[in-house]
């Protein structure tokens, strides 16, 4: 069964950093996976052969990363601000299926 789950947000200090995880199984190859903020912004992407791209409000500060062998992506963001505050999700296309359903995802929250 398919499964994806975003973990690793909570509450930090501006200036400090997180780690999120977006694992999924039961997907069979994964191609481009994505990072959101509320379902609705584009954060980051990360393609199977490791192009990325990310929004300009976050280019410097967050880097995007995935192990295949594990089939999971990770958002590592540094000198965090309070308007990073969100709950960020985890998108991901597999090959010859639809994109997957959003999982839950995982509160960040920076306070200044």
């Amino acid at each position: 069964q398919v499964q994806l789950v975003e973990s690793g947000g909570g509450s930090v200090q501006a200036g400090g950093s997180l780690r999120l995880s977006c694992r999924v199984s039961g997907a069979g190859r994964l191609l481009t996976m994505y990072w959101y903020r509320n379902q609705r912004e584009l954060v980051a992407s990360i393609s199977n052969s490791g192009t990325t791209n990310y929004a300009d409000s976050v280019k410097g500060r967050f880097v995007v990363s995935r192990d295949n062998a594990k089939n999971t992506m990770y958002l590592q963001m540094n000198s965090l601000k309070p308007e990073d505050t969100a709950v960020y999700y985890c998108r991901a296309q597999p090959s010859g299926r639809a994109l997957l359903p959003w999982g839950q995802g995982t509160q960040v929250t920076v306070s200044s």
